[in-house]
């Protein structure tokens, strides 16, 4: 019962943070983060992010992953391959934003 509780617990922390980390991003950085995801990341996860040089980044692909894991590839890369560390460029809320909206999908 009481690892039920603390699981709990934490699923209700994971989504108030990102709830948190939606409405602390502006607009118009928004825009800048979706056009920062759709040149920059597709210049390998594919313009229309279905794949290329990385994975593709569709939400069906998206949501095998918990939006902090996202998050953390986002921020720490994936050493031993290609993907860099975007953490010089993003907030950690960036981040779990540009994960929320790779889960939910991003429009052409």
């Amino acid at each position: 019962m009481r690892k039920i509780l603390s699981s709990l617990l934490a699923t209700v922390l994971m989504i108030t943070a990102v709830a948190a980390a939606v409405a602390e991003i502006t607009p118009g950085r928004q825009a800048e983060l979706i056009y920062l995801l759709r040149q920059d990341c597709g210049s390998c996860h594919g313009m229309r992010l279905s794949g290329g040089l990385g994975p593709a980044l569709l939400p069906e692909r998206m949501q095998l992953w918990e939006v902090n894991q996202l998050a953390a590839t986002i921020l720490q890369g994936r050493p031993g391959t290609p993907m860099p560390p975007w953490q010089p460029f993003l907030t950690d809320q960036e981040a779990v934003w540009l994960a929320t909206q790779l889960q939910q999908g991003i429009q052409p």
